[in-house]
């Protein structure tokens, strides 16, 4: 996440850390143009679009997680905001947590705390509304309001009041207007007032009003359209996944044997040779040839009963029965084994190429281009050794 926090692009302040106590005091200070750039170099204020584009990424976030069965979040802030290579608004997985009643599962300001959560100790769905509801106060003002503070002014229709100066005026009325509503709808008394993760995505999708243009654009940050990885050519299999061509992936595979395996520790004792060894290769050749027969099922069952058996690890085993998970349509438990041969081998471009296609099958188009520029940049450095 090479473009840091939201808190850093939104707030004009510096933050002081008072020990032993981790209390983050903001000092925001008015500034002079020229003190502001001396200081945060030729910073610009985040134009409203981008804003609009950081709470709908940020809903969508909140709702795949609820569909994940996540719906609890650990003190949703402008901290946990991240920016990636593109300049897209990523939540920071940090803040997935159970439910607590340690009495630290918020650590801001008490104004900023969801009051039933002052009341019951315990974090609930509707908390994380809450909190996301003093996000969209951050996106319109640029400051770190008390929602008390905030909600006064709404209900004296004093919305304007709340607009970050540094806007200048460039925004929508009726996009702020909507923006303050969903707001004051976040961040009612009674959390059953509030709305859902999926009623806010369904709330903010019509005011992204300029989706081609790229969050890079709109951020006004330095953007590399090309690299040497990116340029370079993929190999077959690495080509194959980019394409999620199956058929040529298990070819491929099939093709490659266990090569990638040499190397790979694998210290076993001569108790382990008499007693265990066998039942557990006895697991793998069965795995084998049922991956050779194409009965991807079988070859699931085989392959898991050698992984399990824990005497061995192969990577080749976890990529062979990742391909099994994608030809049974579970791209999550083949990205899963994909990483688990990463873990076991990390310089092994297959492992990267196996985990694109994965993300491809996932929707998740840009992480799986970059995991193939990793994989290929991994292929370049294995031809120069």
């Amino acid at each position: 996440m090479p473009h840091e926090t939201l808190s850093k692009h939104l707030f004009h302040c510096k933050v002081l850390y008072i020990s032993p106590i981790v209390v983050n005091v903001f000092l925001c200070i008015p500034m002079q143009s020229s003190v502001l750039n001396a200081e945060f170099g030729d910073a610009q204020p985040m134009k409203w679009a981008m804003r609009l584009r950081v709470a709908f990424y940020l809903a969508q976030a909140l709702d795949y997680c609820s569909s994940k069965g996540r719906a609890l979040y650990h003190d949703l802030n402008a901290y946990r905001v991240l920016f990636d290579q593109d300049g897209n608004p990523r939540l920071s997985c940090f803040g997935l947590m159970k439910n607590s009643r340690d009495g630290k599962s918020y650590s801001t300001n008490l104004a900023f705390t969801p009051p039933e959560y002052l009341r019951t100790g315990r974090v609930t769905p509707e908390s994380v509304v809450y909190s996301f509801g003093t996000l969209l106060l951050d996106l319109l003002s640029g400051k770190h309001i008390p929602p008390s503070h905030a909600l006064d002014l709404i209900r004296g229709k004093n919305f304007l009041m709340l607009m970050d100066s540094c806007l200048e005026g460039h925004f929508s009325n009726n996009d702020g207007t909507e923006l303050v509503r969903l707001a004051s709808r976040c961040l009612q008394y009674e959390p059953r007032e509030r709305p859902n993760a999926r009623s806010l995505v369904i709330a903010l999708a019509p005011l992204q009003k300029e989706t081609e243009v790229p969050s890079h654009v709109l951020m006004d940050i330095s953007h590399e359209t090309a690299s040497s990885a990116s340029t370079s050519v993929l190999t077959p299999l690495g080509e194959a996944c980019s394409r999620t061509d199956l058929t040529a992936i298990h070819e491929i595979l099939e093709n490659l044997g266990y090569k990638d395996d040499e190397g790979v520790a694998n210290e076993l004792s001569f108790q382990m040779w008499t007693s265990q060894i066998q039942e557990t290769l006895n697991g793998k050749k069965r795995g084998d040839a049922a991956f050779r027969a194409k009965d991807f099922s079988t070859a699931i069952d085989s392959y898991t009963e050698f992984i399990d058996g824990g005497t061995m690890i192969s990577p080749t085993v976890f990529a062979r029965r990742c391909l099994c998970y994608l030809m049974n349509n579970m791209p999550q438990e083949a990205l899963g084994d994909a990483m688990q041969a990463q873990v076991i081998s990390p310089d092994w471009p297959a492992a990267f190429y196996l985990q694109a296609a994965a993300l491809f099958k996932l929707g998740m188009d840009n992480d799986a281009r970059e995991t193939l520029k990793d994989g290929s940049l991994l292929d370049a450095k294995r031809k120069r050794n």
